[in-house]
């Protein structure tokens, strides 16, 4: 690696691990009043945005219910079953019919015993078809893996201040045709008084990768059609408005050949004035090209006075 500054990491810490964050905990926290909770109405929506230890817990509980039901069906029809002689009989029969097993000791033997197995059974076939679907497109769903920077730095470049993160493509494959967009949430003043939230874009130096496999330093230029232009000054009062920088990636990715995005959001105060990203890419004796993702957040320091 390259010789340069100390790190801004401590002496003797040890190196953190390395994971990426999920794009769901970028997002600010919202908290809707008046809003009716109404799962019902937009199901599969609300099931494909599940974590999956939550979709399959619904998944037991409702097939749990369902077999209770049944069971409790074939319970109160007496003599529906045969060899069934208690609750638990009929809640075992309703679950060997609800999933096409039959094992031939017990049956139906009455009119309403079969047409609650008719039910079921039916019942059985669309549940099946309901989570076999499901399942597959929550698996299906294309994904990205893309590692953000903890900080973003203000640093030099060509004698113009620059504000820079870096992100990586965790997967080590490639995105195709990556676009980066970044945003600043401002508030304003209107001159009626009207106090409001405006997403302002911020342009990069370079907002495209036709080939992200590596790893990706996005730079914006602090120039006077920057809204962090103005030195500290100008930083205090976004920081005193609560200001956020929003960072959203979408392209292709090649072995899925699905459209990717993921995003990122940065405070203020994740700003770090003076510095630049620790070297952390490298070429092997046989031309590898070697990542160290141990590196990734680590910080070195610059001289002071190096920018505004």
């Amino acid at each position: 690696m390259t010789n340069g500054p100390p790190s801004l990491r401590p002496a003797g810490e040890p190196r953190r691990t390395v994971k990426i964050k999920d794009a769901k905990e970028s997002l600010p926290t919202i908290k809707a009043i008046g809003q009716r909770l109404a799962p019902h109405e937009d199901i599969y929506h609300w099931v494909l945005t599940l974590t999956w230890p939550a979709f399959f817990g619904w998944v037991t509980v409702a097939y749990v219910a369902t077999n209770m039901i049944f069971g409790l069906a074939f319970w109160l029809a007496r003599g529906s079953v045969a060899n069934a002689s208690s609750f638990a009989d009929c809640f075992f029969f309703s679950v060997q019919t609800f999933a096409t097993i039959g094992y031939g000791v017990m049956a139906p033997q009455s009119f309403w015993g079969h047409t609650i197995v008719t039910v079921e059974a039916l019942a059985g076939i669309l549940a099946t078809a309901t989570i076999t679907g499901v399942t597959f497109a929550r698996l299906a769903r294309p994904t990205a893996k893309v590692l953000f920077s903890e900080k973003m730095v203000i640093a030099l470049r060509n004698g113009v201040p620059h504000l820079q993160f870096r992100l990586a493509n965790w997967r080590r494959n490639q995105i195709v045709e990556a676009q980066l967009r970044v945003m600043v949430l401002l508030t304003e003043t209107t001159a009626e008084g009207e106090t409001i939230r405006r997403p302002t874009s911020i342009k990069l130096v370079r907002d495209n990768n036709p080939m992200f496999i590596l790893t990706w330093t996005a730079m914006h230029a602090i120039d006077a059609d920057s809204p962090f232009h103005g030195g500290p000054a100008v930083m205090e009062r976004l920081r005193a408005t609560n200001a956020e920088v929003f960072v959203s990636l979408t392209g292709l990715d090649e072995t899925l050949a699905q459209t990717i995005h993921t995003r990122f959001r940065y405070q203020l105060d994740d700003i770090v004035h003076n510095a630049r990203f620790a070297d952390i890419l490298t070429l092997g004796d046989d031309g590898t090209r070697i990542i160290d993702f141990d590196k990734f957040h680590d910080i070195v320091r610059l001289e002071e006075g190096k920018t505004p």
